[in-house]
């Protein structure tokens, strides 16, 4: 008898040897997880050049191509409006209102539900991306007193879901760019030294309530994937594999997290043709997953933004699905 969706999913991540690749490629029909989200405004209405999210950051984008944008207006760029600032407060029921009726549909599959923007990210739209980096190094209390406010609301929240839901959820799922395409943002030992307890605060709290703990960090951030195992993140979302070493980051990592990924959304898929793709595809399975699982085959959303088209994403999917290691 086959494994529910459900069950092919925990067994990667736990590495119990599931009887199939597990998908998350909705955008074709495949997708052994499914998606639960509380109110976060997130980038907003994509139709709209200009958006505001919960915490008074503003979203800008181009009128001619509709796509998430990137803050243009940071709410606390100067810190001295500080004490004026409407901090959102995970307690509104308005965060949670018509929840429980997303459950429908979610029967035999892996339930998530995730947050937007965790912390660092959340850090810089609110003060600015050079103001963050700048402030770690010349005025860290100040970064501190940023970070707790902003892992106060996320616990919050996650104590919210979780009192509400209980038993209903499997995996908690967020975002948090980490990387260029040459290193972390900050040292790996700065980042353990401010960065690491607070994600491990964060992690506890997910996992307190019986959840996976998922991550997606783009670029090259090999250098805190053992600090994150460490603390217990479970699934490693992972959407440029070259700009990490495919082989190199399988010889540290496989076994050790699940990873999420795909054929290089950067090179591969939008530049290189199908025996490439076929190629990256088997490379992965072969350096990433172990006989026991360890594999998540994830889309990238939006195609359009990276020059993908639906057809080249049938090829990726095609190889993937050719070099299942557990079928």
């Amino acid at each position: 008898m086959a494994m529910s969706s459900y069950e092919v999913v925990r067994r990667a991540i736990e590495f119990e040897t599931p009887d199939r690749l597990p998908m998350r490629f909705g955008g074709l029909g495949l997708d052994d997880t499914y998606g639960v989200g509380w109110n976060q405004t997130g980038t907003g209405d994509r139709r709209l050049t200009e958006t505001l999210d919960e915490w008074g950051c503003l979203w800008a984008r181009s009128p001619d191509q509709p796509n998430m944008g990137q803050v243009k207006g940071h709410p606390l760029a100067d810190l001295s409006a500080w004490d004026a600032y409407a901090w959102p407060d995970a307690d509104d029921p308005k965060f949670y209102e018509g929840m429980e009726a997303r459950f429908e549909g979610s029967d035999g599959k892996y339930v998530t539900t995730g947050f937007f923007m965790l912390l660092f990210e959340r850090m810089h739209s609110l003060h600015g991306f050079e103001n963050v980096l700048s402030g770690l190094y010349l005025d860290t209390p100040r970064m501190e007193e940023l970070a707790d406010r902003i892992m106060e609301f996320g616990l919050g929240v996650i104590e919210n879901i979780g009192r509400r839901f209980p038993g209903q959820i499997h995996g908690f799922s967020f975002t948090d760019d980490w990387g260029t395409e040459r290193a972390t943002f900050v040292r790996p030992d700065h980042w353990d030294q401010f960065f690491r307890p607070r994600y491990k605060r964060l992690f506890d709290a997910m996992r307190a309530h019986g959840w996976h703990v998922w991550m997606h960090s783009c670029g090259k951030v090999d250098g805190i994937i053992d600090s994150l195992i460490d603390i217990g993140c479970d699934v490693i979302n992972l959407q440029q594999p070259r700009a990490l070493g495919i082989k190199d980051s399988g010889e540290r990592f496989a076994g050790r997290i699940c990873f999420e990924s795909l054929c290089d959304i950067q090179h591969t898929l939008p530049f290189e043709d199908a025996a490439a793709i076929r190629e990256e595809a088997r490379l992965l399975l072969e350096c990433w997953s172990m006989p026991q699982g360890g594999f998540i085959l994830s889309d990238y959303g939006d195609g359009a933004a990276i020059g993908v088209a639906p057809e080249k994403k049938q090829i990726m999917l095609d190889a993937f699905m050719e070099f299942d290691p557990y079928r």
